[in-house]
């Protein structure tokens, strides 16, 4: 049993702590998780052995069922973390408080001290008062005993739904520490990649309307097999552009948005990376909203949310709307994040949380062909922060839309289920 357990826990540790990530285990209760892990796995008994700590991943595994004081434990770890420090809160749901009980007095399980019974909302109470932010709970393993085929089935498809998730045995918390005064040694700049697709006449409005935010801000546009004069046009605009922005300029050699989006990441030389869609129906004066709310720490991930304000008439035809709800909802559920608006196309992540997001892609390969989700389900995995900043969604006033409706609702469909099997049902 409990190597089945430490088995299963190990699972679903690792999908945020990959192996290229580093791990410190707190007063660790057992040796399984660490017979797991390999390379980056430290332990410390207690945290007056350190004065700081610079790991990815801080493990609570189970340590808040036996501290006499959890509050000054917090306080205690949030003196020596920084904001980029993810904190793994393992915690064992109060309802099986009986079974465990029993398993001590039949012997199944070793006796423990007497033991703190914690909700979800003690848990992001404690964290609260001593400045950490919730970002995920996943509520895991419904049967913890071992019975071939039916414990598997049971734990991976039937435990993670809804109603039934709260009868599980095992909780797992992500945290990070706000409120941490870090120096910062100068103002970032952005980079804001253009995906240009037939898009003639956008181009030369672009730079006009895209505001200073950064002290050395570049705009990379990204051509893809254009058959019109776009790529004429971009590169007149870089010979004669004198504005503030450096501009950057590529022909993509492989085909889609995600595609042009990866190069142009790849080209960015400034500290915070920024998509901007070339039909500017999200208008390019809303780009500060998104950079003040990265360099404000109010999120890691920044996604754009064109359905909070009314847009204007052709901005989504209605079969588009009803999609991008089914959509919001169904990735909200398998991320653990909320989601109103997975495809708007405007999104902001710093470049260094990128670079480890792209050193992990392999987990969910590269088949999206918008990049959007690429972005997403790579920053929901890594613990990241996500919030959402509403705009106002315009008419296209140029060109048509590269989005085929059908064809790509299905495509997004795959990409949900695919997404599900790799993060919800595992």
């Amino acid at each position: 049993m409990k190597t089945y357990f430490y088995k299963k826990l190990f699972r679903y540790i690792s999908h945020y702590c990959t192996s290229k990530n580093s791990l410190l285990e707190i007063s660790p209760k057992n040796q399984y998780i660490e017979s797991f892990f390999e390379g980056k796995y430290k332990k410390i008994q207690e945290l007056s052995e350190v004065k700081s700590i610079d790991a990815d991943f801080v493990l609570i595994n189970g340590n808040l069922h036996y501290e006499r004081d959890i509050q000054k434990f917090f306080r205690n770890l949030h003196e020596r973390v920084n904001s980029n420090t993810r904190i793994a809160i393992v915690y064992y749901s109060s309802l099986w408080w009986p079974v465990f009980k029993l398993a001590d007095i039949l012997g199944f399980r070793s006796t423990t001290p007497e033991q703190n019974w914690i909700s979800h909302e003690d848990v992001e109470n404690f964290l609260i008062l001593e400045d950490f932010e919730l970002i995920r709970v996943e509520q895991r393993i419904l049967l913890p005993i071992y019975i071939p085929f039916i414990t598997n089935f049971i734990n991976r498809y039937i435990a993670p739904l809804p109603l039934l998730r709260n009868l599980t045995v095992l909780n797992i918390a992500i945290a990070r520490a706000v409120g941490i005064k870090e120096k910062i040694k100068k103002q970032p700049s952005v980079s804001i990649v253009v995906a240009a697709r037939n898009e003639e006449g956008n181009i030369l409005e672009i730079p006009k309307r895209i505001p200073k935010m950064g002290p050395n801000d570049e705009l990379i546009f990204v051509e893809g097999n254009s058959t019109d004069r776009t790529w004429e046009v971009i590169s007149d605009l870089k010979r004669s552009y004198k504005g503030h922005l450096k501009i950057q300029i590529a022909q993509q050699s492989g085909k889609g948005k995600g595609d042009a989006v990866r190069k142009g990441f790849s080209m960015a030389k400034n500290e915070i990376l920024m998509i901007l869609d070339a039909d500017m129906t999200v208008p390019p004066e809303d780009l500060p909203k998104f950079y003040n709310a990265i360099c404000l720490g109010k999120g890691e991930f920044i996604n754009g949310s064109r359905l909070v304000y009314p847009m204007e008439k052709k901005a989504m035809r209605f079969f588009n709307r009803v999609g991008n709800k089914f959509f919001a909802v169904s990735f909200s559920f398998v991320l653990g994040q909320r989601f109103k608006d997975t495809l708007c196309g405007t999104k902001v992540i710093s470049k260094s949380n990128y670079e480890m997001l792209a050193m992990n892609r392999g987990y969910f390969g590269e088949f999206d062909p918008f990049g959007d989700f690429d972005l997403i389900f790579g920053a929901s995995r890594m613990g990241l922060k996500i919030i959402e900043v509403p705009i106002s969604y315009k008419d296209r006033t140029y060109g048509e839309t590269n989005i085929s409706r059908w064809k790509h609702g299905v495509i997004l469909l795959t990409m949900l289920i695919f997404a599900a099997r790799k993060t919800k049902f595992i």
